[in-house]
């Protein structure tokens, strides 16, 4: 049963995480007419965007509009407003929300975070309520969401799911537009984990891709990890018909295909032989599908659920196994009858 949340925004809308979704976000909702507060790390980023009105290290040739207020977290000892987006890492997110605790005043909070905790194996919200308690009302942003082409200006679509009335209706509110198609959906469990789970599989793609496996290879693992990632959401208390919509397949359709994906990235670039430390520490944005590898299988095991994609890129990114040698492990799995591995 939902809970229930009477109250309404006004009209700031705070974004706490400068990198390429946060400012991408942050571009949407002063688009729609928000007031918006970018809050940027580190003074350096903030001072940069607010100098050029544009990011650093992404998004290249898009203008920060004047209206977004660029700041940095030790700028803030209050955070006035009713909205407060949280783009961030997940690594990152417990630490981030104690740091704001203080200033946060009633606030209903959007996670726009596609991971999961490799501590605890909490979804972001779950995360966020352990902080600042469970009658917070919280929501999670997800689907196929590639920061660069919506801020470009390219037609996207994505799912703003929460367990309480109103508040993901809300959200929408902020952030739909004419370019940007803003859905809804009561199941903050299923948006959440399809959203994380898809970044593993995307690894896997990469792979694919850079071993040049095939399309007929590459199709049939993003099928079978939508399986995957159904299976677990499903055990986690999902609705099935979830993993269906934009934060199931059509985000992992996106992940799985995009060169611009940095999950992808990195699947490519282990297929060519690089490693891991080297790879991560290239990158200039998170690619959450690494540590959200090891909270999945963790979950799996926990729950008894059966996570052979999981456990093979487990295997490839901390067990120093050969994507090739992984490759063959899944192909050598016993046949099953495809439905019913989903469960009743």
């Amino acid at each position: 049963m939902k809970n229930h949340h009477a109250s309404t925004f006004p009209g700031r809308v705070c974004i706490l995480g400068a990198g390429a979704w946060g400012t991408t976000l942050a571009i949407l909702a002063a688009e729609s007419g928000q007031a918006v507060t970018l809050i940027a790390h580190t003074a350096a980023s903030a001072d940069f965007m607010r100098a050029h009105r544009r990011h650093p290290t992404s998004l290249a040739g898009v203008a920060i509009p004047s209206s977004v207020e660029l700041v940095h977290a030790a700028e803030i000892s209050r955070i006035d407003a009713g909205a407060l987006v949280m783009a961030i890492p997940a690594q990152k997110l417990r630490a981030s929300i104690v740091d704001v605790s203080d200033a946060i005043s009633g606030a209903s909070i959007l996670s726009a975070i596609k991971g999961l905790e490799v501590e605890s194996l909490l979804r972001p919200s779950a995360v966020i309520r352990a902080v600042l308690g469970s009658g917070t009302a919280v929501a999670a942003l997800s689907g196929p969401n590639l920061s660069g082409e919506i801020a470009a200006g390219h037609p996207a679509t994505t799912v703003i799911a929460s367990d309480v009335d109103g508040v993901a209706e809300e959200f929408a509110s902020i952030f739909h537009s004419q370019r940007f198609r803003v859905y809804q959906s009561d199941d903050l469990i299923g948006v959440e984990l399809g959203g994380a789970l898809k970044n593993i599989i995307a690894i896997g793609a990469g792979i694919a891709d850079g071993m040049d496996a095939g399309d007929n290879a590459k199709a049939a693992f993003m099928t079978r990890g939508i399986a995957e990632i159904a299976r677990l959401g499903i055990a986690c208390g999902a609705q099935p018909l979830t993993f269906a919509g934009l934060s199931g397949i059509g985000d992992l359709i996106a992940t799985c295909s995009s060169p611009h994906s940095r999950n992808h990235r990195v699947g490519v670039a282990l297929a060519n032989g690089k490693g891991l430390d080297d790879i991560v520490g290239s990158m200039h944005e998170v690619a959450e599908g690494v540590a959200t590898t090891r909270a999945a299988r963790a979950l799996g095991l926990s729950l008894k659920v059966e996570l052979p994609i999981v456990e093979e890129m487990h295997r490839v990114l901390f067990e120093g196994v050969s994507p090739r040698d992984a490759i063959v492990r899944l192909m050598a799995r016993e046949p099953k009858h495809e439905r019913r591995e989903l469960g009743p």
